[in-house]
């Protein structure tokens, strides 16, 4: 006899990326940073490590939610920090969903917001995308009626798709609310800077959840925030634990915002470098979808993905090979690589091998 709720039970909990912990990897599969973060980070982890790690942290993190707030054109009471951005996706489903109710997310996307739902009891629908990764309209007119949290990465992964404005208000839930995971947020052409808070056809029912772990090279520290309404906030802020951020997060993470040059600087790298892989894999070949995220979506005539994928591992080059149902009545699947823009060298490694890895690729699926 199982001891676990029957909503743990039944759930199979959500993989991440694969973690090597030796070294000579190029680890291109969990859209890391390969840029190092700001010496101000480093600087202020420094001085907190040596300071008063005796105490409690702040629990709203004070000085944290001054900075972001006024990166973000926000006053402070609208900005939520977190233990990474999952924290407050959790925090977020804990707080507006029930047992019984129902999220919705796009499908393929982030199915960490499934396991969320799961543990909570909460009932998951997938709105489809289709070839061109969007929804359809009608579709999501009807899920609004029903749904207590809709959430939305934007961009998207894995193809890095970015939904106008006008799409997303498509998707805001008639008695629930939005969320726009803006993880990746920060390499769009334009990047996003919450612009669509304020917006009044989202009534406020948005919440924008941000992350560390991308565009300010700190997946190691976990870190994150939300920005919404205060009236959200406050409810949001009941369901968070007592101190969810450690001191040296809430300055590392304080740290790196206030060094806006340091992370455009590597930004501008990734854009970069993220358009030179998708015109070198168009060469070989690869249907290369178009990205506003630090990763690229890439598929092969062959079909060939799951062998590329290990022939590149046997070379110590890790990608994402990602595998979904395509929502046809015969069970096939959609699959293809997720490949996270890595350094310049990086870059150049798997563009070297790949002539000979797409050949033996061939050569094992036949």
């Amino acid at each position: 006899m199982s001891v676990f709720r029957p909503a743990i039970d039944r759930m199979a909990g959500y993989a991440p990326g694969e973690q090597p912990q030796d070294t000579g990897w190029v680890k291109l599969n969990t859209n890391e940073n390969p840029y190092p973060p700001s010496p101000r980070v480093i600087d202020a982890i420094r001085r907190t490590a040596e300071g008063r790690l005796n105490i409690y942290p702040d629990p709203h993190a004070t000085a944290f939610r001054r900075t972001a707030a006024a990166l973000f054109n926000v006053d402070p009471e609208w900005i939520l920090p977190a233990n990474g951005s999952d924290e407050n996706l959790t925090i977020i489903t804990r707080s507006f969903c029930d047992a019984g109710q129902s999220i919705g997310y796009p499908y393929p996307s982030y199915v960490l917001y499934e396991s969320l739902a799961q543990i909570q009891d909460c009932g998951v629908v997938r709105l489809r995308l289709n070839s061109q990764w969007q929804w359809d309209k009608a579709k999501a007119a009807e899920l609004r009626r029903s749904l207590r949290v809709f959430y939305v990465p934007n961009p998207n992964s894995p193809t890095g798709t970015l939904w106008s404005a006008d799409q997303l208000t498509e998707l805001l839930p008639e008695k629930g609310v939005l969320v726009l995971d803006e993880a990746y947020g920060d390499f769009c052409s334009k990047p996003h800077r919450g612009e669509l808070l304020k917006d009044a056809r989202f009534e406020n029912r948005l919440v924008v959840t941000r992350t560390f772990s991308k565009s300010y090279s700190l997946a190691g520290i976990r870190f994150g925030f939300a920005i919404a309404h205060p009236s959200l906030i406050d409810g949001m802020r009941k369901v968070k634990d007592s101190y969810n951020c450690d001191a040296i997060s809430i300055a590392a993470a304080t740290a790196a915002l206030e060094d806006q040059a340091w992370m455009e600087a590597n930004r501008q790298k990734i854009i970069a470098t993220r358009g030179r892989l998708a015109t070198a894999l168009a060469g070989m070949g690869f249907c290369v979808h178009p990205s506003e995220a630090n990763f690229i979506w890439v598929t092969h005539p062959t079909g060939h993905h799951r062998e590329i994928y290990e022939q590149l591992k046997e070379r110590r080059i890790l990608v994402r090979y990602m595998r979904f149902p395509d929502g046809n009545p015969d069970g096939s699947m959609l699959d293809g690589l997720r490949i996270t823009i890595g350094t310049d060298a990086e870059i150049d490694r798997v563009l070297a091998v790949l002539p000979d890895v797409i050949a033996q690729a061939t050569a094992d699926a036949t």
